[in-house]
């Protein structure tokens, strides 16, 4: 009888344990704390790139500004604007004031000063000439020592650099010398107005295109009295376009001759290619919207894309390319984090985040660069919050199984 008592006693108590770790298992269950819900994504290896993204403007390459020489009434321009015109063309004519003595040595002082500039600006075409002829003959002793591995690779590539410089160079000497004729036609155009033999003006002073292309802008269209350098007709050829825009100086140290560039945000459904032609030497001072004082540098560059509608004074984005790599094991740059004076991530293992230190390289705004201390493969979480932590459970938002990228 009482090893019935016993064991029912045994058994009522083994009952009574049983329901309170199933009563403390249903409460775990209940109040445990769920898993924080977190985007993910994974690390992979790909192509990646930094960029100096800047507003830039399409401007003519050659613009020529034709301005009144003399003062004098100005003959109503039937051009408009989008007109052919060639060279020679008359664009402008202008009924001059008679000069007097003291203009009159002025106009002839202004002449010679134009002729010295046509010599030197000529002089500046030879001169690049023969730079570029060099560049050519640097850039194929180089190639050449380059297949036979007595040079390295980098010195190929300033060599080529060289040669595309020169070669802008040379084209800017060529546009200068064909602006400084112009200037010295129209510096000539002003002894049209001394007097002749008879003690009379000529009645007319043709104003011609120095070259063939499109008229950019009438910028004075009625007939009116006139100032000596009043601009006129604006003249330059639509095909020929070049892109510029003006980056902050501590960005323009990074750009060199020769990088490519993107064009977005032009209006068209896909980017245009572009090359960077120069970064001009010296900066300027400008004011930014939120009224700072900034140093910044003019950047051209010339398109490699047809830029189909695109016209003078057009808006575009350009993202300029100062370092891309083919194979980059990288990862969301919302995924990194500071951890003291490096960086780190959380990856997820098992369901668990884990924090691990990484090494970053280069960065942009969508993607980071890591060079140590992560896998490929390996899923990280994004935009980390306050309330992760090492260890705590994380379920990826969406979905059971983390989503690569």
């Amino acid at each position: 009888m009482n090893r019935t008592a016993s064991s029912a006693v045994w058994r009522h108590r083994a009952i009574a344990v049983a329901a309170l770790l199933l009563v403390l298992a249903l409460g775990w269950l209940i109040f445990r704390p769920r898993p924080l819900v977190v985007d993910v994504a994974t690390a992979g290896r790909g192509p990646m790139s930094v960029t100096v993204d800047q507003e830039g403007e399409v401007r003519v390459h050659d613009r020529y500004v034709i301005n009144a020489p003399v003062s004098g009434r100005m003959v109503r321009i039937d051009l408009d604007d989008g007109d052919t015109v060639r060279p020679g063309q008359t664009v402008a004519e202008i009924e001059p004031v008679p000069l007097d003595p003291r203009t009159r040595e002025e106009a002839l002082a202004r002449v010679a000063a134009a002729e010295a500039l046509v010599r030197e600006a000529l002089q500046n075409v030879r001169h690049g000439r023969a730079e570029l002829g060099q560049a050519k003959s640097e850039e194929a002793r180089m190639e050449r020592l380059a297949r036979e591995a007595f040079v390295a690779d980098e010195m190929v590539e300033k060599a080529r650099t060289a040669r595309v410089t020169a070669a802008a160079a040379v084209s800017a000497a060529e546009a200068r010398a064909t602006a400084a004729r112009s200037e010295l036609s129209a510096a000539r155009a002003t002894l049209l107005a001394i007097p002749g033999s008879d003690g009379r003006a000529p009645r007319h002073i043709a104003l011609k295109s120095p070259v063939g292309g499109h008229v950019l802008r009438v910028l004075e269209k009625s007939e009116r009295t006139v100032a000596a350098g009043t601009p006129l007709v604006m003249i330059g050829d639509p095909t020929r376009f070049e892109i510029v825009a003006d980056v902050l100086s501590s960005d323009a140290v990074k750009i060199r001759p020769g990088a490519s560039a993107r064009l977005e945000e032009w209006g068209g459904d896909a980017p245009l290619a572009a090359k960077v032609r120069t970064v001009e030497p010296y900066a300027f001072t400008k004011v930014s919207a939120l009224g700072i004082e900034e140093q910044r540098v003019n950047v051209v560059m010339d398109p490699v894309d047809p830029l189909g509608r695109l016209g003078d004074g057009y808006r575009v984005l350009a993202r300029i390319v100062v370092w891309a790599g083919t194979d980059v094991l990288k990862v969301p740059s919302s995924a990194v984090f500071r951890d003291g004076d490096g960086w780190a991530v959380f990856t997820i293992v098992d369901g668990i985040a884990r924090l691990r230190r990484v090494a970053i390289g280069h960065r942009n705004g969508r993607d980071a660069e890591v060079t140590d201390g992560l896998a490929p493969g390996t899923v990280v979480v994004r935009y980390p919050t306050n309330d992760l932590a090492d260890g705590v459970r994380v379920r990826a938002r969406g979905t059971d199984a983390p989503r690569s990228r």
